[in-house]
């Protein structure tokens, strides 16, 4: 059954009793603040901590997103990419990303490409799994396993540098990146 929403009759669905709303920052109160995009945020705040996460929620790509908005409504990918900006400024971190890229659109995948450079540039390690051709690009090593899904799959097709991937002629990763690689 889906799940049924309804507005609180005593807030209209502000989250907070009047007292507390009675409370502003620059003409703004929780609720207001709340329904702020990232991008909203990032010009109105000036605090540095604020403006500190707020540039790190922007640094991947989610700058669309409410300040109020329950995790619940998120896509995986999104959650991921907060997941992410979360451990921007860590270093020498071990990683798992199950496919980042799904449902992004070729700008974001950019961006999130971008994001993952910069981890790996902070001495963390990567584990990706993906099937978009400009991620797996960007791979120092590739474990290509195949040759399909389910009970056609679970082979180690392939385990090496990508620029080898291309000769593999059982892998289906590898003629598809052949294939892209000659395309661009």
């Amino acid at each position: 059954m889906d799940t049924i929403v309804t507005v609180c009759e005593e807030c209209h669905g502000n989250r907070y009793p009047d007292e507390v709303l009675a409370y502003q920052l620059r003409g703004k109160n929780i609720a207001d603040v709340l329904k702020m995009t990232v991008t909203e945020a990032l010009e109105f705040f000036q605090e540095k901590e604020i403006v500190t996460v707020l540039k790190r929620l922007s640094d991947v790509g989610i700058t669309y997103v409410s300040l109020g908005q329950p995790l619940s409504t998120l896509s995986g990918g999104e959650l991921q990419r907060i997941k992410l900006a979360s451990e921007l400024e860590n270093g020498g971190q071990i990683y798992v990303l199950d496919e980042p890229s799904t449902g992004l659109h070729m700008a974001d995948i950019k961006q999130l490409i971008g994001v993952m450079n910069r981890l790996v540039n902070q001495n963390s390690t990567l584990i990706v799994i993906e099937h978009n051709l400009d991620i797996i690009c960007q791979a120092d090593w590739i474990i290509d396993i195949g040759p399909y899904a389910g009970q056609n799959g679970g082979k180690i097709m392939f385990a090496g540098l990508p620029k080898d991937l291309i000769n593999c002629q059982d892998s289906l990763t590898g003629k598809h990146l052949k294939k892209y690689i000659n395309e661009k």
